[in-house]
């Protein structure tokens, strides 16, 4: 299976809506229970927004194509607040395709969308190990632990960077 990244558009809202969903649920379900997961993706997933992240200037939202489906998807934007900082805030890889080197090229595309940018910062739930040994394998580190990730009481995060610089 061969995946090419390319930008999103319009039309990838409803398939990466769907690759959300079932990445969601499969990597959350475990740590917060499947009517959480629900509501979060009620919340953070609708199309409204994901069209906004699609459109956003300044924003790079990548996905991962094989011609027939979406195999992952990757969004990243540069911060308003932190100097020369991109912040990525969705990697996801279908679960049929993960550890097969989508997560990692959608990754090694995003690092290139930001010339400006000398750091890429994530949150990252504590318990999403899987996620945390592939940031760490693609060059993060751990530099804070957060009680509100995405500003979601309840919600502890571990805040990641790494060194965009050339």
């Amino acid at each position: 299976m061969v995946f090419f990244i390319r930008t999103a558009g319009e039309r990838d809202i409803e398939p990466v809506r769907s690759l959300l969903m079932k990445t969601w649920h499969a990597t959350y379900d475990p740590i917060y229970g499947t009517d959480k997961v629900d509501d979060m993706i009620a919340l953070w997933h609708t199309p409204a927004a994901l069209k906004e992240r699609v459109e956003k200037k300044g924003g790079e939202f990548l996905v991962a194509d094989d011609g027939k489906r979406i195999g992952g998807m990757a969004y990243a934007v540069m911060s308003t607040s932190m100097a020369k900082t991109a912040l990525l805030y969705q990697l996801y890889v279908d679960p049929q395709f993960q550890r097969q080197g989508v997560g990692r090229d959608l990754f090694a595309e995003l690092e290139t969308c930001f010339p400006d940018a000398e750091i890429m910062r994530l949150e990252v739930e504590p318990k999403n190990t899987v996620a945390i040994a592939f940031y760490e394998g693609v060059g993060f580190s751990e530099v804070d632990r957060i009680e509100r990730m995405a500003g979601v009481e309840g919600m502890p995060g571990i805040v990641m960077e790494k060194s965009l610089r050339r």
